[in-house]
């Protein structure tokens, strides 16, 4: 690539202003053959083809970035299973250092869904209106900077608090990875690409389960620091946090803004770069020259982009709610109100039914091995302040890694068949299945077929969520879809939390009640994505 090319791309990698001069310095020879006007536009003078954002990025070709792309929003995405899944490791062994109840285990594992439904709106919201890669970088920071510093509180309350400003950036990088992921991809190649993306989430599940297997039993990780005991757990919780740091780096290292957001903000100039970029590093080894063409959009408003690109100015606190409100109202407009009252019940469902059962599965587990069945009446009470600790067999976690690598069949399942199949149709399969699942490991007895059930579980219930994570996207335009993913990813953490709440009063009391309504949810759940567009291959808007 020449000298020009590698200094119009500076801006975009390293973070800093865009000149205007660097912007206005696109120059190259239109190679496609056919397009909305059919010009070459190779003759000197003619004016550039103007190109909507689809037709950009296909010219942008698909190859090296996307792949980049690809492992970078991945690791985001598993540093984020590994920051959620972390607190359900640790319970087994966090609970006499810390003398938890199973009501204050319910109330932990729901500190971090309280985080992530404060978080996942307001992020949402912001990254629609200042940009998808600012936030993500600021939000997978504090996920991983209050995550790591949760390892070193002595007391309860102080772990509790942490752990809930962690979910705070957690609530802010799933919605968004995925509607940032997805605005860079060919339209043909989005529901594949996308299934890749949410594989990642069982990378981090098995990362964080090898890390307690490897970590948590073993005795060399307890010393005391400055009076702090300081156990093989928090030094678990320290490496949990290690993803989200380097998450962010590589973002504000390596990669760009979306070229659809600021297509859609009104910076053209800014777009053509980011299509530059792509195209650089796709061809690399083709003997291609970039084209020269325009963009054009027409499915945004004047005022909306006029919102997206002014300077934050000082409003009345009831202009602010109701600019912070105006993308709900619109969600639940006419036009939209039917797909979005469906995507609440299922992320309701899907999100209580999941983590309710998920991050109660080391417990569940370790109740097996001492009951021989999930609801085995194994009470959990707090030890007194001199009680020795009973260690934690490796048997627990090793078996959480099983189950955490289960999720492998249904995720190269939802790669393979997400754009031959669509994604309503494994939604509403996968929920169906995962409720029958369920239902069957209320009725086992022995430890066997509890864990082959919960491999199973484990491997549908991947199915539903990668197919939601490809329709959520496709099912919103662009000013509405990171602020429409964080409303229901924050109504699926308000489903979280009680989920967990549930079974932190009831698994001692009442087991079988939390886990049959989870059955039930999810067959509620499957039921309603039948209601669900089918939106196979679609156009972004």
């Amino acid at each position: 690539m020449h000298g020009g090319e590698m200094e119009a791309r500076r801006p975009l990698l390293s973070g800093d202003p865009l000149d205007p001069s660097e912007l206005d310095s696109d120059e190259g020879e239109v190679i496609f053959e056919k397009g909305p006007s059919g010009a070459s536009g190779e003759s000197g003078g003619s004016a550039p083809r103007m190109l909507t954002y689809e037709e950009a990025v296909e010219v942008a070709g698909f190859g090296l970035f996307h792949w980049l792309l690809l492992l970078v929003c991945g690791w985001a995405n598993a540093s984020d299973a590994v920051e959620i899944l972390c607190v359900s490791f640790l319970l087994p062994t966090a609970r006499c250092d810390l003398q938890l109840t199973s009501s204050d285990m319910g109330l932990l594992t729901a500190s971090i869904f309280l985080g992530m439904m404060v978080g996942g709106y307001m992020w949402g919201y912001l990254a629609d209106r200042r940009g998808r890669r600012r936030v993500l970088v600021v939000s997978l920071t504090v996920n991983g900077l209050f995550g790591g510093l949760s390892s070193a509180a002595p007391w309860f309350w102080l772990f509790l608090l942490l752990r809930f400003i962690s979910g705070v950036g957690v609530g802010g990088s799933i919605p968004v990875i995925f509607s940032y992921f997805s605005e860079f991809m060919p339209r043909l190649r989005r529901g594949a690409m996308i299934s890749a993306l949410a594989t990642f989430w069982m990378a981090g599940n098995i990362l964080a389960a090898g890390l307690a297997w490897g970590v948590i039993p073993q005795t060399w990780a307890h010393f005391s620091v400055g009076g702090l005991d300081f156990q093989s757990w928090r030094l678990f919780v320290v490496l949990c946090s290690v993803p989200s740091i380097t998450s962010a780096l590589l973002f504000r290292l390596l990669l760009p803004e979306s070229p659809k957001f600021l297509m859609e903000a009104g910076r053209h100039h800014e777009a053509v770069l980011v299509f530059k970029l792509m195209f650089g590093l796709n061809m690399i080894g083709k003997a291609k020259t970039f084209p020269d063409f325009s963009l054009r959009t027409t499915s945004r408003p004047s005022e909306d982009v006029e919102d997206m690109t002014s300077s934050p100015q000082k409003e009345h606190l009831c202009g602010i709610l109701t600019k912070v409100w105006l993308p709900v109202r619109q969600m639940f407009g006419s036009s939209l109100r039917r797909r979005s009252v469906v995507l609440l019940v299922i992320f309701y469902c899907i999100s209580f039914g999941y983590y309710g059962l998920w991050m109660w599965f080391p417990e569940l587990l370790r109740r097996v091995e001492l009951g021989g069945s999930p609801c085995a009446n194994v009470s959990v009470k707090s030890p007194a302040p001199n009680q020795s600790c009973e260690p934690v067999g490796t048997a627990v976690y090793m078996e959480g890694f099983i189950i955490a690598a289960s999720n492998l069949p249904g995720n190269i399942f939802t790669i393979l068949m997400m754009d031959s199949t669509g994604g309503k149709t494994l939604l509403s399969c996968g929920l169906l299945v995962s409720s029958l699942s369920v239902f069957l490991i209320y009725m086992v007895q022995t430890k066997t077929q509890s864990l082959t059930l919960s491999c199973v579980f484990s491997g549908v219930s991947v199915i539903a969520w990668n197919a939601l994570d490809v329709l959520g996207p496709e099912l919103y335009p662009t000013r509405l879809r990171s602020s429409s993913l964080g409303f229901f990813t924050g109504v699926g953490r308000v489903a979280a939390i009680m989920g967990n709440m549930v079974f932190g009063r009831l698994v001692d009391t009442d087991c079988a009640a939390p886990v049959l309504l989870v059955s039930v949810l999810l067959l509620t759940g499957g039921l309603a994505a039948l209601l669900l567009p089918q939106t196979r291959q679609t156009e972004l808007r």
